[in-house]
């Protein structure tokens, strides 16, 4: 009697891939929800969670979807918008910013209504959008000038454009500390700005470049960036100014988002994949990558019902807004 022989890896092969197809899924769908226009880019969006309006800038049709995040169904479509990028609802101020590189502006909509306030100028190709409560100023990447704009948000006037020396990735703030963050995805660079005297302090080296993405996790003093060229996400310590991880990420990492409830962070990219990380304080741990659908470089949690929002460009010919739940809660 002759008895087979396993090749030497061949059990541990197979332990990790039933280990592999035993692992629960991270998210599960919800549904798709049909989005009207074209099958074309959208960019980023925003949550207003008072009045339940996720606003989606659907970039290839120069509209800005307004959903109902309640009734899952689409509010409004708002156009005149060329290839609208950035978009911030400023529920404190009732007003909605929307980005319009097209013809290089920032658009004022009344929150309430959507009626155009005012159409301010702000560069070659404004981008994302920050609001910093202490100054009441809105800051605006304006990527391929490689600048800042700074504007007044109530009174909605231009104030000063901040050169950054090299393209302007994603602006973040810091109502608390009164900073202002922005990337310098040119010369890899985190740049940190004055809000008040509208001037860079200082500029922080990341050791890599096409750093674009950016998230701060306020609480605990901690910046999320996303590099486009390296295909990474760097956790930076905020107070001692030095990278404390790096994490490999799908290709074409763009849009960040945290669920302020379970400590996740989703970063989203081009590839289709979406990298999910759980914070603890012990630090970020990486729990998956999931494929969630084409081009889904564009993703929005709402904290209070722990809903993924992804709008993608084209799903059997047409755009979609994609929802997806968590299906298991995050251990602390």
């Amino acid at each position: 009697m002759h008895c087979l022989r396993w090749p030497p890896a061949l059990p541990l092969l197979l332990m990790a891939c039933e280990a592999q197809a035993a692992a629960p899924p991270l998210l599960r769908k919800v549904t798709d929800v049909p989005l009207p226009g074209a099958a074309s880019r959208f960019d980023y969006a925003s949550l207003d969670p008072g009045r339940g309006r996720l606003y989606l800038n659907h970039m290839g049709a120069g509209e800005v979807v307004v959903f109902d995040i309640r009734a899952r169904e689409v509010a409004a479509v708002l156009k005149g918008f060329p290839r609208c990028t950035g978009i911030l609802a400023v529920p404190t101020l009732d007003r909605v910013f929307v980005s319009t590189p097209g013809d290089g502006h920032v658009v004022a909509l009344d929150g309430k209504t959507h009626a155009v306030l005012e159409r301010l100028p702000a560069g070659r190709f404004p981008d994302g959008i920050a609001f910093e409560a202490g100054s009441g100023r809105i800051f605006v990447s304006d990527e391929a000038g490689g600048a800042v704009t700074a504007i007044d948000a109530s009174a909605l006037k231009v104030l000063k454009q901040i050169p950054l020396g090299g393209e302007a990735g994603n602006t973040q703030a810091d109502s608390e500390a009164h900073i202002v963050y922005t990337n310098d995805q040119t010369n890899g660079d985190l740049v940190v700005i004055d809000p008040v005297h509208l001037e860079v302090k200082a500029r922080i080296p990341l050791g890599v470049k096409g750093n674009h993405g950016l998230y701060l996790d306020l609480p605990r003093n901690l910046a999320f960036i996303a590099s486009e060229t390296d295909n990474e996400l760097l956790v930076l310590d905020l107070a001692g100014r030095k990278i404390t991880a790096h994490f490999p990420l799908g290709r074409g990492p763009d849009v960040l988002s945290f669920d302020t409830g379970s400590r996740r962070l989703y970063v989203a990219s081009e590839s289709g994949t979406l990298s999910v990380f759980r914070e603890s304080d012990a630090g970020l741990v990486k729990e998956g990558e999931p494929n969630v659908g084409p081009n889904a470089h564009v993703v929005i949690v709402d904290p209070a019902s722990h809903l993924v929002y992804l709008p993608l460009k084209e799903v059997d010919g047409r755009p979609v807004l994609r929802i997806l739940e968590p299906v298991l809660p995050a251990t602390p």
